[in-house]
Order: structure tokens, then sequence, then C-alpha cells
């Protein structure tokens, strides 16, 4: 869209490029549980004609079920298909092969070409993508409304009938190999994958959902045929459509398309696995080329069917479901002992896990794995006081009920409840259970399930670190006793006018009243972030920033952080290159509550000395995490390689030398200069209109006079080359970049449209690299601009070996583009996305908020994205080439490498 800063949202984009596969937990959907049944012989609705506000379910005469709920709030669909075929379905020889059927459902059916699929829904405006988890695979859609018919037939059309050409088969192949070394090269997934081979070793959930190199390499198109065969069956298959849509159009159009299909064969029960399938503690040590520690301890739970699921829940948002939590208050916050610790619990179908997982110094993991051991040891569910079990109980659902502020989000809520249970009363009896939940729940979970016996434990270290596994577990083994040993412990809403309110000395309120749910969000921007430090001072903003969380108006951190946890709100701070905001998200009932919070955040904050040393650590923390992950070291040091001066030529979070140095009084006097700037307050969703002003006439009156800044565009370097080196790693990461025009100039819309071209599953960087010649998983284009400045880049993530190949690649689409224009379907397809994605992109509040402060504070007109993107579906294919052959200049281009 070219909207202001969304380089965090295309950094993200590129890390996850065509990224099929999410993580391997499910989303926070409450508990998922198994109650499919055997009505797949009954047909009709299950709901009465008469409430189109609530889910309206039809099982098809051959089993299928289909879920739709009417939902007008945005111009969008937002359609899933969900499909009882996970990696928990397969034989030993498959491994991995349903998520490599996922990969092979965009790669072509019998009535479309290879990169078809993609281009169908991105030309209409929509986004598409997959993921394999263990138990499952959904396929999904958001689309414009009027092409949720597409939708449908695309999903059944990839999920039918996919070619499998033997072609594309061996390309695909490639991808997902490179998919696997990719995951090799990331903290998180290593950890997760060793965990899954010592909680539940020699069943299929202990494999890699992504599969192994040898059972790929066996893998053939028939193979994948009779996988289809044997569980892509209608009475496995779940359809959900959510939006701007008709029930009984959407019921006809399935099944026109799925009714036809016939099961092959008898439907298989999950058979739960029993527990425990090893004995602990077990504790894995691996070295290898990290800044950090990073730790997963896990002990196996039971599955979806259990009642101990909310118990479950409950205790691992006590223990480390936020900064308030049991586990960071104490190790994090008083101890500092840690840069990150949390907790969840992942249930599946057969089995689960409850999982505390934690970064540290790698001179500090012993210490920390002992100290947690002794928490772990000594805990009772009486540790729990009212107030900590009332805020646990509030976040849980406010988790649930947030879920539902998108239509994505609402459909995958209503989906997981209706595919793995019994649909609206699930989420019922959920919030039923959680909220009766009390000690005697927390005592029976805590009991039965974590006991150091079952405890299993990875440990990522830093080559050189010397530290057993076989010792680590005895230590554990020590402290925290078996459990013989220690028995005793015992709707649719309306929106309103947007109404912009100009007060004295520059400072603008942004009001933009939607029912839609009762929260609210809050934004304040002011120009400066980056820009505004001091020589030598970088990473100064991004330092205060956080500073300004660490206590407030005369409550201290952990004060503050229990207030806003018991409200289920959430205030912070955050800055860019160019600016600096803080930002609350709340339930509108605690507005007079949280409100003053914003006003002691900006008026009052503490900056104490007490606080420091956790502010440089938490920062020092980042910094080594960030140069941990391939593309986090690209991007932490591509603005530095390209840039001179303040804010957009210097590392974002600083170097440790600096970051080291500051002081609290270098963080007030930052904040004074900065708060003074002229700002902008929006809000949006439920709000009080006069008490929404009267913050920004106090906080206008009590940080004035008023002082401009002047943000200079970039100012880019002479040397075009640079290369990071990532010992240890699998891959090569290659970041081509053309300096561009920004927001202000008449050539953005068709740069949006040339980005967009370049960009998504069906683009033309994915097609040419990815899906013609294998040369990576996660291949895209990303567009950043600031109103005077930009850079279009390209990105792979591809083989050392490969690497030049991928230049070469570069080189020939900027040829092609100079050669002639893209054909008219092409830039109809880059015109659809924008305005699917700008839909996508503004359906929180949240992100309307954010979106309006941050247009308004850089001096641009609130409905800036809207004329864009109406300038961009109004550009020919000669305007795009036209850009293209100004911008995309080989001898003008800056490469930026990660090397392994």
């Amino acid at each position: 869209m070219g909207t202001i800063e969304r380089m965090d949202r295309e950094q993200r984009a590129a890390e996850r490029s065509a990224e099929r596969t999410p993580a391997p937990t499910p989303p926070a959907d409450g508990f998922v549980r198994d109650g499919a049944d055997e009505a797949a012989s009954v047909a009709g609705d299950a709901i009465a004609d008469g409430d189109a506000a609530q889910p309206r379910i039809t099982i098809l005469e051959n089993g299928m079920t289909v879920l739709t709920q009417a939902d007008g709030r945005f111009p969008l669909a937002s359609i899933r298909l969900y499909v009882r075929a996970g990696s928990g379905w397969e034989e030993e020889r498959e491994a991995g092969i349903s998520h490599f059927l996922e990969h092979m459902a965009f790669k072509g059916t019998d009535r479309r070409a290879p990169g078809q699929v993609a281009g169908e829904i991105e030309g209409a405006g929509g986004s598409m993508n997959a993921g394999t988890s263990f138990d499952y695979t959904v396929y999904y859609v958001d689309v414009p409304k009027d092409a949720w018919r597409l939708g449908i037939d695309i999903l059944h059309d990839m999920t039918v009938n996919p070619s499998l050409d033997p072609d594309e088969f061996e390309s695909e192949r490639q991808v997902v190999v490179s998919e696997i070394e990719m995951g090799e090269d990331t903290p998180g997934r290593r950890q997760f994958k060793a965990l899954q081979e010592m909680v539940w070793p020699e069943t299929s959930y202990g494999r890699p959902i992504i599969g192994f190199r040898e059972t790929l390499a066996e893998m053939t198109p028939e193979d994948m045929r009779a996988y289809l065969r044997r569980l892509y069956q209608p009475r496995s298959m779940l359809l959900v459509a959510v939006g701007d849509i008709d029930h009984a159009e959407v019921l006809q159009k399935t099944r026109t398309l799925f009714g036809p299909l016939r099961n092959q064969g008898p439907l298989t029960r999950p058979v739960e696995l029993p527990l425990p399938l090893f004995s602990g503690p077990v504790v894995r040590v691996e070295h290898g080329n990290w800044n950090k520690a990073y730790l997963s301890l896990a002990f196996p739970v039971s599955g979806l069917k259990r009642q101990e699921a909310v118990g479950l829940e409950l205790l691992a948002q006590l223990l480390g479901g936020g900064q308030s939590a049991r586990l960071p208050r104490k190790f994090r916050y008083e101890q500092q002992m840690v840069d990150q610790v949390s907790a969840f619990s992942m249930t599946l179908e057969r089995g689960g896990m409850f999982v505390i997982q934690a970064v540290c110094d790698a001179d500090k993991a012993e210490t920390f794995v002992r100290a947690l051991a002794e928490e772990m040891a000594g805990l009772s569910p009486h540790d729990f006081g009212p107030d900590e079990m009332a805020r646990a109980k509030l976040q849980l659902e406010d988790a649930l009920y947030r879920s539902k502020e998108t239509l994505s989000g609402l459909a995958g809520k209503l989906g997981y409840f209706t595919f793995f249970e019994d649909g609206q009363v699930s989420e019922d009896n959920y919030l039923f259970s959680l909220r009766t939940a009390d000690a005697e729940t927390l005592g029976g979970v805590m009991d039965e399930y974590l006991r150091s016996d079952r405890l299993a434990s990875v440990l990522l270290l830093p080559e050189g670190t010397e530290l057993s596994g076989d010792a680590l577990a005895e230590g554990v083994r020590e402290i925290w006793a078996s459990p013989a040993e220690t028995a005793a412990r015992h709707e649719t809403g309306a929106r309103g006018e947007v109404e912009v309110v100009e007060l004295d000395g520059g400072v603008s309120v942004v009001l933009m009243p939607d029912a839609t749910l009762p929260y609210a969000a809050m934004d304040i921007v002011w120009p400066g972030g980056g820009v505004l430090e001091p020589q030598g001072a970088e990473g100064l903003a991004a330092f205060t920033s956080n500073y300004l969380g660490k206590g407030a108006g005369g409550r201290t951190t952990t004060q503050l952080q229990d207030y806003l946890a018991d409200r289920a709100a959430s205030v912070g701070a955050s800055a860019r290159r160019d600016a600096f905001s803080v930002s609350a998200r709340y339930p509108a009932r605690f507005a007079a509550e949280v409100l003053p919070i914003v006003r002691d955040m900006i008026l009052d904050p503490a900056f104490s000395g007490d606080e420091l040393g956790r502010v440089r650590q938490e920062q020092l923390a980042a910094i080594k995490q960030r140069e941990d992950q391939p593309l986090g070291l690209a991007f932490r040091r591509i603005f530095p390689f390209l840039f001179e001066g303040p804010g957009y030529g210097t590392h974002h979070l600083g170097i440790p030398e600096s970051v080291s140095a500051f002081q609290p009084d270098d963080a007030k006097a930052f904040f004074e200069r900065q708060r003074s700037a002229p700002f902008v307050l929006s809000a949006c969703g439920v709000f009080e209109r006069e008490a929404v002003l009267e913050l920004a006439r106090d906080l206008a009156a009590r940080t004035g006079p008023r002082r401009s800044v002047e943000i200079a565009p970039p100012v880019w370097k002479d040397e075009r080359q640079a290369t990071a080196h990532l010992p240890g790693r699998n891959q090569t990461h290659l970041v081509k970049i053309f300096p561009a025009p920004g927001l202000n100039s008449p050539d953005a819309p068709a740069l949006a449209l040339l980005k967009e071209a370049l960009a998504g599953q069906s683009g033309i960087l994915f097609r040419e690299l990815r899906d013609r010649q294998g040369l990576g998983y996660s291949v895209t284009a990303m567009l950043w601009q600031t109103p005077d400045s930009g850079f279009l880049a390209f990105y792979i993530g591809t083989d050392p070996d490969k690497a030049e190949q991928a230049l070469a690649g570069f080189e020939e689409t900027v040829e092609s583009l100079s050669r002639e224009p893209l054909p008219v379907a092409e830039v109809e397809r880059a015109q659809n996305l924008m305005r699917g994605d700008y839909w996508r992109d503004r359906q929180t509040l949240g992100s309307r908020s954010g979106e309006a402060a941050g247009l308004k504070a850089r001096g641009l007109p609130l409905d800036f994205n809207e004329t864009l993107l109406d300038k961009a579906g109004k550009a020919t294919p000669e305007d795009v080439a036209a850009v293209a052959s100004r911008i995309l200049r080989l001898d003008k281009a800056y490469l930026f490498t990660v090397t392994p």
C-alpha cells in the first residue's frame, strides 16, 4: 500500500514469505478438543433460520460440514477449509507428506497452471495461505466480498484436483528442503523439533511436521495420491465462510463443488498417547553459533478431550502468560536472570505439551535452570492469590474475544471450535470452566503433569560453553523430588464519522468511533524518534521507549503491570527511526482507569535508577537475539549500510557500547525533547469524546512550548556492497536494494503497484526464482518509504551454492521489466491485491488508530492511503514500466548479503 513505516511488516513478510506452515503450536483458541462424531449421514441445518448473526452449520449428505457466519463489518470474506490430515496421521515412511502436499496444492491443478491458484486470488485482491499441523491441514483465503465464490472454487480445486506434476514435484521438494534448512537456523524451531523427539518418541507426533530430508527424497507423486485418497475425504472436511456473505448462496456453491465427493474408506479415530513415553528429567544440550542461551522445558500432557485443558491454560497464564506473570516477574524483573521467559500449554488430539521457554546469557543458564527447578518444586496451587487468578482469567477471556476482531480471526475461532468439538457451545463451556476454575483445578493439573520425572528439556548454548545435559538433569533431580517424595504438597457495530480536532501548537486529535467491539485503541505519535538521538547515542530512542514502561505516576514497574493486567489493558511506548509513540489498548469499560496511566507515562515517567540495569539488559539481549537470526541480522545492519546520519543511518537498537553507557538522565533528556514536539492523538473504538479531548489538552498544556522537529530525507552512502557472516547456518540471504522516491512523489502509486507485482505467491520473483528455478523457500519484494525517500528491495534466502544464480535471477527480472511493460492482467492483479491488503490491514482498532496518528504526524492527510489506492487503481502498465525503468537501475543498486 505504500503506507508510512511499513518496514517492520515487510520484514516479517520476508521472514515468512510464502509461509505455508505455521508454528507448531495451535493458535490461542482457548482449548481445542476432538468432537467430530459419526454425524456424517445427517444432512441439514443445525441452527434454525432467523438469527443471521449466529454461526450456521450444515452437514452435507456426504458428511462434509459447512459453517457460515454473516458479518458485514468489512467488504471482505474469509474462507477456510479444514482437513483432518496432518503429520499425526502419517506413516513413518510418509513423514512430511502432509506439509509437502499442502505445498503441491499451490503448484497447479487439473484446471489451473502452476502459480495460477495464487494468481487468481491475488488478482481478485485477496490473499491465501495454508498451514499444516499435527492433526489437520487448513487452507484459507481472504478475499473481497464479491470474490467469495472464486475463493471456494480455488479451495476445492487445489485440494481435490492437484495435478502433482512430476517436474513441479521435484522443484517443490527442493523448496521444502530449503524450508527445513531455514528452520535449523532458528533457535525456536530447533528446540521444538528436539522436544518432539523427547516427549513423543517413536510416534507420529515425535516427527517434525515438515518431515526429514530422507523421507522427502523417497516421496513420489503416487505416494501423495494414495495419501489423498486415504485422508482427504468429505466427512473429514469443514468449510468455514465468514464475512459479507449469504448462507444459502455459500451452501449452494459448496454443495455443488464438494457434494459429489464420496468417502473412500472408514473414518479412523485418533487414539490418545499413553503418558509418559519417557522417564525424566532428561536434558539435551546442543552447542552452536548463538549469542544467547535458549532453554525449553516440556512436560507431556493429555490431549484435547480432557477437562484438564482449561486448568493447564490457566496455569500457563499464571506462570508465564505476560510480564505480570509469576516467572517473568521473578526471573526477568526482580532477579534479572533472563531476558525472556514464558509458558504455554499446547494440546492436540492425542496428547500435548506444557512448555516453559527462556532466553538468557550463557553464563546464567545453569543458575537459571536450578532456580527454575526450585521454583517448580515448591510451587503450590495456593501460591496464586485471588488477584492473580482473576487477572489470568481475564487475560485468557480477553484473548478469546480479541481474536474475533478480524474476520480471519473470527473464522479461525469458529473453525477450531467446530472442527474439534461442538462449535459455539464449546466456547461457552470453555468460558464457564475458566470462570469457575480454582486452586483445586490448578492442583489437579500440577500433581498430574508438572512432575520432575516427566520433564524433557533442550538447551541451545554458544560454542565453548561447558555445560553437560546429564549434569543439569541430575541437578534438577536433586532439587525437584519425585511425586512420591512430595506427596505432602498439595456483534456487528455501527461506526461514527471520523472527526479531527486541531488544538494549539500543532497538536491534533483524531476521533474514530467504532462500536464493533467494546474496546478502544489510542495512539499518540510525535515526529522524532531516532532522528533526535545525539551523535554517539544510537539506540537512545528505543532505550527511552522501553524505559517509559518501567514505572510512572508513582507506580513501580510491577505495580503498573499488575494494574494494567487486572484490566486486560496494555500501555506501552515504541520508537521508530523518525517517530516516537505511546499506545494503549483496553476494554472500553476501563477507560477511566487506563487513560490516567497514559497521562502518567507521558507527564510523570519514573526513569528510576533501580530499573536502569533491567532496561539495559533487555535492549542488549534484543540486539543479541536479533543477530542470532539471519534476517534479523540483515535488517539490523541494512540501514547503517545504506544511509548517513542520525535515525536512518544508525542501528535502531544501538550498539552494545552505546547502550551500556546510557543513564537515566539520558533517557529523561531525550524524552523531554521528544514530548515537546507537536503530536497527534488518535482514538478508535468505543470512547468518550470529551475524555479523550481532555487528555489531549492536558498533555499539550503540560509538555509545551512546542518545538518543531525537522526530519531531513535519508542521505545515501556511496559504498554499494556489504556482507555479514553468521557461522553455523545453512543459507545465504540476499537483499538487493534499489533507491526509490518517497510517498509524496507522483511515482508512489505506480511504485506500490510494482512492488505488489513482484511480491506475493503469484508475484514475479516468486514465480521465477522459487517456482521455476527452485532457488529458495523464501522469496519476496519489500517497499520502505518515508514522505521524501525510500527503497524497493528484492529478497531471497537460498543455498550458498545458488547465491550467484539467485543474483542473476534478480538481474534477469530487472532486465525483463525494462524490455516491455507488464501484461494488463499482472497490473490488475497488483491493483486488486493492494485493495485487499488495505482492508485486511485496517480491520483492528489498533491498526486504524495507529495509521491515523502516523499519517497525521508526518503531515500526510488521513485519506492518504485511500487516495494512493485510487491513483494506483488508475495506473496503466506503461506507468508501472516507466517507474520500473527509473528505479530498477542495477548500476545504482545496493547489495547486502548474510553468509553462513
